[in-house]
C-alpha cells in the first residue's frame, strides 16, 4: 500500500458569514466520518483544518496564496485507488473545494 496526502482547499468564508449552526456542523461531520468508514483500515491520519498558512522563502516570510483548509494520510493500492476515494469526499460539495492528491515518495536511504 502507498500513502497519500490529501489537501483541501477552500476559499476563505467572507467575513460576517454566518456560522454553521450545531446541528448543521453535525451533519456535515457525519458526512465525513462516513467517508472514513469506506477509507476503512486504509485511513493513517484523519487530519484536522488548517488556516493562517504562512509561506516561508529564503527572502522572508508572507501569508500563503493558497487557502489549504486541512489534510488527510490514508493508504490506497495506488493513484486510481486514491483519486476514486478523493471523487466521492464530501468535502466537494462544500462550494468551491478541490482536492489535491499527493502520493508520499520514499526518502533515499531511509
Amino acid at each position: 500500500m502507498t500513502k497519500f496526502v490529501f489537501t483541501y482547499h477552500n476559499p476563505t468564508p467572507p467575513e460576517g458569514a454566518p456560522e454553521m449552526s450545531p446541528e448543521d456542523m453535525q451533519a456535515e461531520m457525519g458526512k465525513w466520518m462516513a467517508w472514513a468508514e469506506k477509507v476503512g483500515d486504509g485511513m493513517v491520519d484523519f487530519g484536522t483544518p488548517l488556516a493562517n498558512g504562512v509561506q516561508v522563502t529564503q527572502d522572508g516570510t508572507a501569508p500563503s496564496g493558497r487557502d489549504v483548509s486541512g489534510y488527510t494520510i490514508l493508504e490506497a493500492a495506488d493513484m486510481d485507488a486514491a483519486l476514486e476515494l478523493a471523487k466521492i469526499h464530501p468535502h466537494l460539495n462544500s462550494g468551491g473545494c478541490e482536492i489535491e492528491v499527493h502520493e508520499v515518495q520514499p526518502i533515499p536511504g531511509m
